[in-house]
C-alpha cells in the first residue's frame, strides 16, 4: 500500500460517522448489514448516511451490495488488512510486538464472503 491511499483511508476513517459505521460493519462480519438498519442503529437520517457510505465505498473501505430493493453493505476486510499491515510494517525493527493484532486473528471467521 502506497502511503497517498493509506492517508485516504486514514482520512475516511476519521469522521466519527464513517469510524461508526465502518466499526458496525465490521462488526457484523460478511452477512453485512442494510443502509436503513445502519441508521437505525447509529441515528443517522438517511441523506447522511448515504453521503459517508459513498466515501467508505469511495475510498474502498466498505462494498454494498444490491438485494431487491435494499443495498447491503459489506466491510472490506482486505483493505482493512492492507492498512493495518502498512501501519505495522517494520514495527518494533521486526519484533512481535503488537499482541493485540495477533489475538485479532480471526480471518477464517471474515473471509467466507
Amino acid at each position: 500500500m502506497e502511503t497517498l491511499n493509506a492517508a485516504e483511508l486514514l482520512a475516511a476513517l476519521g469522521h466519527e460517522s464513517r469510524l461508526g459505521i465502518f466499526r458496525l460493519l465490521v462488526e457484523a462480519g460478511p452477512e453485512g448489514i442494510i443502509a436503513s438498519a445502519i441508521g437505525e442503529k447509529l441515528g443517522l437520517p438517511a441523506p447522511t448516511l448515504s453521503f459517508h457510505l459513498a466515501h467508505l465505498s469511495r475510498v474502498g473501505l466498505i462494498r454494498g451490495q444490491k438485494e431487491s430493493r435494499f443495498i447491503r453493505y459489506l466491510a472490506e476486510y482486505a483493505t482493512m488488512e492492507d492498512l493495518i499491515a502498512f501501519l505495522t510494517s517494520n514495527c518494533c525493527q521486526g519484533r512481535a510486538c503488537l499482541p493485540k493484532t495477533s489475538a485479532c486473528s480471526n480471518i477464517e471467521k471474515r473471509s467466507t464472503t
